[in-house]
C-alpha cells in the first residue's frame, strides 16, 4: 500500500512539472510575439524640395490656327495634289476642279465683247457723219437758206449718234465686267493653299461632284501646328481658381517625364454640359517648334494655384495644427488645414482609443464621431482654419526624434501645403527627424483567419486616403 501512494504521488509531481513547463513556454512565446509586433515610429528626414499645389484637370490639343479650304465653284474634283501630313507653302497647288463649263462662258464672253468693239467703228463714222450735217444746217440755217424742221433733225440726229455710241462703249465695259467674273471662277477651279501650314484633313476624293451654289464645301484643312493651343476642361468647383496668366503645365501619354509650361490664355465663359455635369474650358497655347505634339491628343493637366521651389519640405503626417498638446487634430492634405483629421487621425486615433484610429467611447452604429474618422478631437471641415488661405503661413506642431532616441514636440511655421508635403518656413532644420506616423509589423496570422498587413505610411498619416486616417469606421 505504501509503495502504490509512493507510486501515485510520483506522477502527480510529474504532471505538475510538465504543466510548468509548458506554461512557462507559453509566456515565453508570448512575450516573444508581443516584442515582435510592438509598433515603431515612421521617421521622416526634414530635406530640401519643391512643393507645388495644383488642380488637375484633362484636356485636348487642337492647332491654333487652321483654314478650311473649300471650292467656290462646282464641278468633279478632278485632281488631288496633296496628302493628309503634306507640309505646304502658300500658293502651292492643292486640287483642281474640272472646269468646262467655266471655259465655255470664258469663251462666250469674249467672243462677246470682240462684237461690241466690231461695232464701235461703225458707231463713230455715223457720228462723224451727223457732225457734218449738224454743221452744214448751222451754216444754212444762218443764212435763211433752209428749213427749221430741217435744221432741228440734223441737232437730233448728232445727239442721237453720240448717245449710241457711249451706249455701246458702256455695253463693252459691262461685258469686259463679266469676263472678268467668268475668268476669275475659271480660275476659282484650281484651288491653292491660302497658308502656310500642314494638311491635317481631306474631306473629299477625286471624282466627288460638287455643288458649291449655296455654300462652299470644304475639300481640306491646313492646320499651322508650330502652336498648339490645349483645350482643358474645368469642373465648376474648381473655375473660381483658375485665373487668367495662371502658370499651367501638362504631360501626354506618350511624353513620359516631360512636362510643357505655359500661361492661361482665355476661359470660356460658356460651359458645356454633359449628363448634368458643368464643364468650362481654358485656353492656353503651346510652342511645338519640335512637333512632339499632334492633333488630338490628349493632355494631363495642371493648374499651378501655388508652389515653393527650394525649400525645406516636411510630409503632411507629422505636422499637427492647433497648440502643442492641445489635441486638436486636422488635415493639411490638399492643401487645406480644415480637413477632417486626414492627414494625422489614423496616428493620433491609434493613441486615442482602440479600433485602429476610433476615439474612446466610439461604438460603431452611434454616429460619427466628433471631428469625423481621424481621431483625433478636430472640429471636422469647421475646424479652426476652417476658410483660412491653405497657402497663407500658419503655425502647427510636429515630433522630433532627436539623436539620443528622444522625441521633442515643436512648433514650426508652414506655409505652402500640398496633399503630400509642407514647406517649413521655420522651426525646423534640414537633417533633422521627425515622426509621420507608426510602423506596425504583420501580426501572426491565427487559424482560419487571412493574414493582414497593418503597415501604416502609404498615406500621409497613416491610414486610409481620403479623410479617414487610420481607423476602421
Amino acid at each position: 500500500m505504501a509503495s502504490f501512494m509512493r507510486r501515485k504521488s510520483f506522477k502527480l509531481i510529474l504532471v505538475a512539472a510538465v504543466v510548468a513547463v509548458v506554461a512557462a513556454g507559453g509566456w515565453f512565446v508570448r512575450s516573444n510575439g508581443q516584442k515582435k509586433t510592438e509598433e515603431k515610429p515612421l521617421l521622416v528626414k526634414v530635406d530640401m524640395g519643391s512643393i507645388e499645389n495644383t488642380i488637375a484637370s484633362s484636356g485636348t490639343l487642337k492647332p491654333k490656327t487652321f483654314v478650311d479650304v473649300g471650292a467656290q465653284v462646282s464641278g468633279q474634283l478632278k485632281k488631288m495634289y496633296v496628302q493628309v501630313g503634306d507640309v505646304v507653302k502658300e500658293g502651292q497647288l492643292l486640287a483642281e476642279i474640272d472646269a468646262k463649263l467655266q471655259e465655255s462662258k470664258v469663251a462666250a464672253s469674249r467672243a462677246g465683247i470682240a462684237a461690241l468693239v466690231a461695232q464701235v467703228d461703225g458707231r463713230k463714222a455715223a457720228l462723224e457723219l451727223a457732225k457734218s450735217n449738224a454743221a452744214r444746217q448751222q451754216r444754212l440755217r444762218a443764212a435763211n437758206a433752209t428749213s427749221q424742221l430741217e435744221f432741228d433733225t440734223a441737232v437730233n440726229n448728232l445727239a442721237s449718234a453720240q448717245s449710241s455710241l457711249e451706249q455701246l462703249q458702256k455695253q463693252i465695259q459691262q461685258s469686259q465686267a463679266s469676263l472678268s467674273s467668268d475668268e476669275t471662277s475659271l480660275n476659282y477651279a484650281k484651288i491653292y493653299a491660302p497658308v502656310v501650314g500642314t494638311v491635317v484633313t481631306i474631306d473629299l476624293i477625286e471624282g466627288r461632284t460638287l455643288n458649291a451654289v449655296q455654300q462652299a464645301p470644304t475639300i481640306l484643312r491646313i492646320a499651322d501646328l508650330s502652336t498648339m493651343t490645349v483645350e482643358a476642361e474645368i469642373s465648376e468647383a474648381d473655375i473660381s481658381n483658375i485665373k487668367k496668366d495662371m502658370t499651367v503645365y501638362f504631360t501626354t501619354l506618350g511624353s513620359g517625364d516631360r512636362r510643357w509650361y505655359s500661361k492661361v490664355r482665355q476661359i470660356m465663359p460658356t460651359p458645356t454640359v454633359t449628363n448634368n455635369v458643368v464643364l468650362y474650358t481654358a485656353l492656353f497655347d503651346i510652342d511645338n517648334a519640335d512637333s512632339a505634339l499632334f492633333t488630338e491628343m490628349t493632355a494631363q493637366v495642371f493648374f499651378i494655384t501655388a508652389s515653393a521651389q527650394n525649400v525645406l519640405t516636411v510630409p503632411v503626417g507629422a505636422l499637427k495644427y492647433g497648440p502643442p498638446g492641445g489635441g486638436r487634430q486636422q488635415a493639411a492634405a490638399g492643401g487645406s488645414p480644415a480637413g477632417a483629421g486626414a492627414a494625422q487621425g489614423g496616428a493620433e486615433g491609434q493613441a486615442r482609443g482602440p479600433g485602429g484610429g476610433r476615439p474612446e467611447g466610439f461604438t460603431p452604429g452611434q454616429g460619427r464621431p466628433p471631428g469625423g474618422f481621424g481621431g483625433g478631437n478636430g472640429q471636422g471641415r469647421r475646424g479652426g482654419f476652417a476658410n483660412v488661405n491653405p497657402n497663407a503661413p500658419r503655425p502647427a506642431t510636429t515630433v522630433v526624434m532627436k539623436a539620443d532616441g528622444t522625441r521633442e514636440e515643436r512648433q514650426v511655421m508652414i506655409g505652402v501645403t500640398s496633399r503630400v508635403s509642407a514647406e517649413v518656413i521655420s522651426g525646423l532644420a534640414a537633417g533633422e527627424e521627425v515622426i509621420a506616423g507608426i510602423i506596425q509589423p504583420n501580426q501572426p496570422a491565427t487559424a482560419g483567419a487571412p493574414q493582414q498587413n497593418n503597415n501604416r505610411g502609404g498615406f500621409p498619416g497613416g491610414g486610409l486616403p481620403g479623410g479617414f486616417g487610420g481607423g476602421r469606421f
